[in-house]
């Protein structure tokens, strides 16, 4: 077992309110209950001593002693969120198989399971269980409780249930809890842990025939909820993947998506750019809307424009804009950033933050997103009545006073307020959909005003967001740094892909900021953010460089270089935030943007190339 293991080397499985990641050595190293952003009862990904784990691993004989060898493997079975680890020995091979069992996911709960299933298929295997929790982020001490073939972690808030199923012998290890147990080919042991409220009802000893159900339970869901994607294309099963764990990553009580399941996960090794996101932003959650609407998921779509229409009736946020970047999934506002000094980071990455501070940043895109999210489809202007167009447009006539000052920008960099183009494009959309939702609803709107905001920020980007030195959109005015963002430009119809001005700004961007088909999103020696170290490429906007790409008829380039960008998914098709110079995964992990983007390309790509086919077949 590897003290930090690559960030990649990791599955997600969950239950829609919280999640956890398995690596591929069969240790839990993350958990948080009873929601994505609660407190984490496992953290070993952030500290191996202090953070926490829940290992099942093949115990083998040491490294340097003849018969060690083991080789581990890990799958999901097919179209669904049920991990399996498997471990292949010389004695035979034993498999983990890991799952979430999801129970009327849209009703909130303070009780969540784990089920770890140990099995061998071949030969025998002997398994060695180490369960060591680490409740508030491993500042929360607990006392254990064990009886047999159940174990009780007791701490302040918090209660942990560890039962044994089939056999499996519990071991107190100082607060901890340890087993062994060697299976033959068939047979079967398994362990659930049940975490819940302090005090909460004991629960019900499980039984074999109880895990064969919830096991069947949670693959049927899988397989009936992939089933109503519409996607047909020549990437069915990455982009089901992406599906799928952005489905995971939603808290289902509210439809509010997260924007990655961890926390503190450096963008570089050993550096200080480790940020918490398991809050959901405005801008990546719309984003997913046109995403997950798009291969069909319209009861998703549907519900996180509910949770969107909230925040706009909730009256404001504190910082006295009408909407806040990011917030807690249940639509609370406040995330004050706090440093967990006593956690040494992965690797070293230190130090380790819990909350976002950049909640409070004026990031003037999130209305252009907003309202991209809103206006998707006319049944959410139905369900939101005419009460909701009143702040709808409301929303529109403040930003016809608003939009026209400096901001933090997309990438929440801590050097200052510019102003910076891609948030000027996002205000053009809001104004531009809004205009067109008014038109086609016949909706009460001071449109000529609304219109003349629109043209007046077309004519800015085009005058001062273009540098003619460069011959390309640039980062911000004022400057000639460019900035990967500005790919979005032609997916959201501010500029025609084949425009000649858009062409020019992508073969900048290929000459500055794309390697070997990977692109990062600035460079940050030329546009100081105010954050010491680097960054690997953003993979969210090597997709959004594939979207381009194909959109401008440069379909083999872009075929080629979404093929490419695959190579560096994980073992089990995840990404991360971003790519380091050697292939590495970095940053938060899985990441809702970087799937959300591949599944935008996917899309594109398959169009175009569609397109290819059949004017060849026609000539």
């Amino acid at each position: 077992m590897r003290p930090y293991p690559p960030i990649a080397e990791h599955g997600l499985i969950g239950d829609l309110q919280t999640c956890a990641l398995v690596s591929s050595e069969g240790v839990l190293n993350w958990f948080c209950s009873p929601r994505f952003d609660s407190p984490s009862v496992f953290a070993g990904l952030l500290d191996h001593d202090r953070g926490g784990y829940f290992a099942i691993t093949a115990d083998t004989p040491a490294p340097d002693t003849e018969g060690a060898d083991v080789v581990t493997r890990q799958l999901y079975l097919a179209d669904t969120a049920v991990l399996i680890t498997r471990f292949l020995t010389r004695e035979g091979v034993g498999e983990v198989v890991d799952f979430m069992p999801v129970h009327d996911p849209h009703t909130r709960t303070d009780r969540h399971r784990v089920v770890r299933v140990l099995r061998v298929v071949r030969g025998s295997v002997r398994f060695a269980l180490e369960c060591r929790p680490r409740f508030d982020y491993g500042r929360a001490p607990h006392d254990l409780v064990l009886d047999g073939a159940a174990a009780r972690f007791e701490a302040p808030g918090t209660t942990a249930h560890l039962q044994a199923v089939g056999g499996l012998a519990l071991e107190a290890d100082g607060s901890d809890v340890r087993a062994t147990t060697t299976l033959s080919a068939g047979e079967r042991a398994a362990v659930v842990l049940t975490v819940c409220d302090e005090g909460g009802e004991p629960p019900r000893p499980p039984t074999p025939d109880d895990l064969v159900e919830e096991f069947a339970a949670v693959r049927r869901y899988g397989h009936d909820w992939i089933g109503h994607c519409t996607y047909r294309g020549r990437w069915q099963q990455i982009v089901n993947r992406s599906a799928i764990t952005l489905k995971l990553m939603t808290y289902a009580p509210t439809g509010a998506p997260i924007a990655a399941a961890t926390m503190g996960l450096p963008e570089g090794e050993g550096g200080e750019r480790n940020w918490d996101y398991r809050y959901t932003w405005v801008r990546d959650a719309s984003l997913a809307v046109r995403a997950m609407r798009d291969l069909g998921f319209t009861q998703e779509a549907d519900a996180f424009r509910g949770w969107l229409q909230r925040r706009l009736t909730d009256g404001g946020a504190p910082n006295g804009e009408p909407l806040q970047i990011m917030y807690r999934v249940d639509g609370d506002p406040y995330l004050s950033e706090e440093i967990l000094g006593h956690l040494a980071g992965w690797r070293g990455s230190a130090p380790v933050r819990a909350g976002n501070g950049a909640a409070g940043q004026l990031q003037l895109d999130i209305y252009g997103e907003a309202v991209y999210a809103l206006v998707q489809t006319g049944h959410s202007a139905e369900s939101a009545g005419y009460d909701g167009w009143r702040h709808f447009s409301g929303i529109l006539d403040w930003l016809c006073d608003s939009w026209d000052r400096p901001d933090e920008g997309i990438w929440e960099t801590r050097g200052g307020q510019k102003d910076f183009t891609y948030s000027r494009v996002m205000c053009w959309v809001a104004l531009d959909r809004g205009i067109r939702q008014a038109t086609a609803l016949a909706r009460p709107a001071d449109i000529p005003r609304w219109t003349a905001a629109r043209d007046a920020i077309l004519r800015q980007i085009m005058t001062r967001g273009w540098s003619e030195e460069r011959r390309a959109f640039v980062q911000h005015y004022g400057t000639t740094v460019l900035d990967a963002s500005l790919l979005m430009m032609p997916l959201v119809g501010f500029i025609t892909p084949k425009d000649p001005r858009w062409l020019s700004t992508l073969e900048a961007m290929e000459g500055e900021l794309v390697s070997d088909s990977l692109v990062y999103r600035y460079d940050p020696a030329a546009s100081p953010d105010g954050l010491q170290g680097s960054e690997g490429t953003f993979s969210l906007c090597t997709f959004l460089y594939v979207y381009a790409l194909a959109r401008a008829g440069q379909v083999e380039q872009a075929h080629y270089a979404f093929d490419k960008m695959l190579t560096y998914a994980n073992h089990v098709g995840l990404f991360a935030e971003e790519i380091g110079p050697t292939g590495e995964q970095l940053g938060n992990f899985p990441q809702a943007f970087t799937h959300l983007a591949l599944i935008v390309a996917a899309l594109a790509l398959d169009t175009e190339l569609d397109a290819g086919d059949a004017g060849r077949g026609k000539a």
